[in-house]
């Protein structure tokens, strides 16, 4: 029965991790508990001139891996009917700075740099439904396909958009699916190769989007050489959106939102 006691440390070594508190050096939060908590939200801000982001990082992933402080605040200010929540990671998180104009008109950003669809999912609820939407906009998959949160099947990442999608209809919400933006390489992953993995979700999300109904946004085919790769211009780095890139991407997010909720009276 060795399996027996090799499971019986396995469950003590878990409940001593749920019972464990947070230790990284240097952070003033290293004494607040992991788990259940009155208030998960950091008393400090992050870090803004790159000087131990990896470190405020790490710990927020263990104290808020779906990061729902991010907007907790704005989403309490936030009085004007919304009409389009945009849920994303960096590539809708930038889209605010370097075109602010966008977002006014009951369109709101919610975008995270970094963000997996799993992160995604767990903050939908706060950042999206609460705000009582017309529609979101669901842009994910990028740093899923980089590995930022770990290994997943691309049927997991695509349970995660259809849980979001759900969710969505589910309260009255409409959907649109945008496409994930061309990316031949990742610089903070460079051992991938993403563009054949990013082709396949963007079918799978066209396909999903036709059968049930939603709006499918094609920013892809409007950004993307032949390999796969962004255009010239169109990205500071190959991945994110350079101010004409989100030029490119504007006109199509507007027809999108059109087609999904009709002109505005």
């Amino acid at each position: 029965m060795k399996w027996i006691a090799v499971l019986a440390a396995a469950m003590l070594a878990l409940a001593g991790q749920a019972s464990a508190q947070t230790n990284v050096d240097g952070d003033p939060h290293v004494d607040d508990p992991v788990g259940i908590v009155a208030d998960p939200c950091p008393a400090h801000p992050m870090p803004v001139d790159g000087q131990g982001w990896h470190r405020w990082n790490l710990h927020m992933l263990t104290r808020d891996f779906g990061q729902l402080c991010r907007y907790a605040a704005s989403n309490r200010e936030v009085k004007q009917p919304v009409r389009v929540v945009f849920m994303g990671d960096s590539i809708t998180d930038n889209w605010i700075n370097l075109d602010p104009s966008m977002f006014t008109d009951g369109l709101v950003d919610r975008g995270i740099s970094g963000q997996t669809t799993p992160q995604m999912l767990v903050r939908f609820r706060q950042d999206v439904i609460a705000l009582h939407p017309q529609a979101v906009h669901i842009m994910a998959g990028t740093n899923d396909v980089a590995g930022n949160t770990g290994a997943a099947t691309i049927e997991t990442v695509q349970g995660n958009i259809e849980s979001m999608a759900e969710l969505a209809r589910a309260h009255g919400i409409k959907v649109i699916l945008a496409s994930i933006p061309p990316a031949k390489a990742f610089p903070w992953s460079p051992s991938k190769r993403p563009a054949p993995q990013i082709a396949e979700l963007n079918a799978w999300l066209q396909a999903y989007a036709r059968r049930s109904g939603f709006t499918y946004v094609d920013y892809h085919s409007a950004m993307a050489q032949p390999d796969g790769a962004m255009k010239p211009g169109l990205a500071s780095d190959g991945v994110h959106p350079t101010k004409q890139g989100y030029a490119v991407m504007r006109p199509l997010a507007e027809a999108a939102i059109r087609a999904t909720l009709g002109k505005r009276r």
